[in-house]
């Protein structure tokens, strides 16, 4: 047999398929029946197709979901952060990506599955007002990152509670309830709110408290928001706001400056809105008022010390104690009678010291002084400044009527207009001086009970009009310059700095021209007037008068000819006559 294969032989009548079965074999009857079963307990399947599953098992990383089919899908826990409640039983949907992948294993995805119907779901959320459960992902600006129904919504601050949230943080991992307020179906925007939940019961809660509430009445809040303008108190549902002006009856800049975030506090509600649901309360109302504990014995005349807490154009507000101010008008911080403000004299925070001028206690008003405590200028002026006595002073003020002239602080005098110069003609005081130079003047008039006192500059020096009446004597000729032309006439420019006027008329020239400025020629006086310091010359006149005096030469001339030419005439009429006697006598002696 060595070398031969050995042949093997089946038994015809082998049944395969009970190889294995033990002792379970199945005729073909209950064979067919089995498989009918089978097929009836699978659902059909199709690859991309949202159906519904139950949860079967779940552990801390996935979740088991039977869809009816051969095999049970694996699906990551992660897809359902936004439903920590979720348990064995529940029902979800989920997208078949495929139904064998290499490994024979069913995969299924929940986040697709909600992001097929996200839209739809949103969008029916919103018609009925429904109340959604969303996961909050993280921050962004303004606002938290909600994932809803699979879709990234936007969850605004102001959205968030009904009080101010300074920590958005805090919410990033968390499950919320939520309604939809906006959808934007063209950029896909979603916009929810978790406020809109619990407005409705704080709005009732409100309407609790408020009718409950009355006038004086003292509840305990929480400081919840603090503005430039004042403060949000938390009463328990309902908000009240204390305004700065009722946090202290001292001035502060900032109501920081007397509470914190979230500190309880007492308040007194001074008032309070049905209708608007405003309440006005008040913190400085618990305590006494200051003015009430001033000192008694405080009086008129009585020095104080204070602190500069608020400053104007017109004075400073001096605290001498808390909640109890005093004004220092600005004309009270110094006995210098020039127009200035408070800045000049302090700055807030300043320590200064003043005297009480006024104090009135009902009313609770105060005006303190701060000059007072400095010797008065004017006490002893007469001695000081008497009239003729000379001085130097400092310009700081013009009007149109003169110059204010400092001697020392708070003592200034006026120098007319008049008063600045002799021989000019000024028309403001701008054009002689200039706030800050110094000028030399005499004392002319004193009225020590109405603090004036005249001064004068010109004074310093002796009236030259009476030198000027001398020279500019009335028909005098002297030689002018045109210095400024008006419709009237003009303004010459004298010798000794002298101004002259020439009317319009007189400005002709011999040629018939007018004059131009800057244009010098002869002019003659034609009136002098000493009190009113004016000179009234003509240009006209002095041509004029010469062709007078040429017309009236010519006359002289001609009248002087012709009474020679008529002695010439007489004289030979007689000659003749003479010589007709002497030759009638001649005749008569030859005959």
């Amino acid at each position: 047999m060595a070398g031969k294969t050995a042949e093997v032989v089946g038994a015809a009548d082998f049944d395969w398929s009970a190889i294995g079965k033990k002792q379970d074999q199945y005729s073909a009857d209950d064979r067919t029946k089995l498989e009918d079963l089978y097929e009836k307990t699978l659902k059909p399947l199709a690859d991309l197709q949202t159906i519904e599953g139950v949860v079967v098992a779940m552990n801390s990383r996935e979740v088991v979901v039977n869809i009816g089919y051969k095999s049970d899908g694996v699906i990551s826990l992660s897809e359902f952060k936004y439903n920590p409640d979720l348990k064995v039983g529940d029902k979800v949907e989920v997208f078949v990506e495929n139904q064998e992948d290499k490994l024979g294993q069913l995969l299924l995805s929940h986040k697709k599955a909600r992001a097929n119907k996200s839209w739809d779901r949103v969008n029916e959320a919103l018609n009925t007002d429904e109340i959604i459960k969303g996961y909050v992902k993280c921050r962004t600006k303004g606002g938290l990152i909600v994932d809803v129904f699979g879709i990234e919504a936007f969850l605004p601050g102001s959205q968030i509670d009904v009080k101010p949230i300074r920590d958005y943080d805090v919410y990033v991992g968390k499950t919320m309830e939520f309604k939809v307020v906006k959808i934007n179906n063209e950029f896909k925007n979603v916009v929810v709110s978790h406020k809109a939940l619990i407005e409705a019961e704080i709005e009732n809660q409100k309407r609790d408290i408020i009718s409950k509430l009355e006038k004086g009445q003292v509840l305990q809040g929480t400081v919840k928001n603090i503005t430039s303008y004042g403060v949000f108190i938390d009463l328990g549902g309902v908000d009240g706001l204390i305004h700065i002006t009722d946090l202290s009856w001292g001035r502060i800049s900032h109501p920081e400056e007397i509470v914190k975030l979230d500190e309880p506090i007492n308040v007194v509600i001074l008032d309070f809105d049905d209708e608007k649901k405003r309440i006005a309360l008040g913190l400085k109302q618990l305590s006494q008022h200051p003015w009430e504990g001033l000192n008694a014995e405080l009086k008129v005349g009585d020095k104080v010390k204070g602190k500069v807490v608020v400053l104007a154009d017109y004075g400073a507000f001096v605290e001498i104690a808390p909640g109890v101010e005093g004004l220092i008008h600005v004309s009270e911080m110094s006995w210098s009678q020039h127009l200035r403000t408070a800045q000049d004299f302090v700055k807030v925070t300043d320590e200064v010291e003043a005297v009480v001028l006024t104090l009135d206690r009902e009313e609770r008003k105060m005006s303190l002084g701060m000059k007072q405590l400095t010797p008065d200028p004017w006490a002893g002026i007469i001695d000081k400044y008497s009239k003729g006595s000379k001085h130097a002073g400092t310009v700081r003020n013009f009007t149109n009527f003169g110059v204010f002239i400092e001697l020392e602080e708070g003592v200034d005098g006026l120098v007319h207009i008049s008063d600045l110069s002799w021989s000019k003609k000024i028309k403001h005081p701008s054009e002689f001086c200039k706030v800050g130079d110094k000028m030399d003047v005499v004392v002319l008039e004193i009225d020590a009970e109405n603090r004036r006192l005249s001064l004068g500059h010109k004074q310093l020096e002796d009236n030259p009009w009476d030198v000027f009446e001398t020279v500019f004597t009335e028909g005098s000729v002297h030689k002018g310059t045109v210095t400024s032309i008006s419709d009237k006439g003009a303004v010459i420019g004298l010798t000794y700095g002298v101004e002259g006027f020439c009317p319009g008329k007189h400005l002709v020239k011999a040629d018939g021209s007018n004059a131009k400025v800057e244009e010098v020629l002869d002019f003659k006086v034609i009136e002098f007037g000493k009190d009113a310091k004016k000179i009234i010359v003509s240009h006209a006149r002095t041509h004029e008068e010469a062709k007078e005096n040429e017309r009236t030469a010519d006359r002289e001339e001609t009248k002087k000819a012709v009474k020679k030419v008529k002695e010439n005439v007489e004289k030979t009429t007689l000659g003749d006559i003479s010589a007709l006697s002497d030759l009638r006598d001649k005749m008569d002696g030859k005959k």
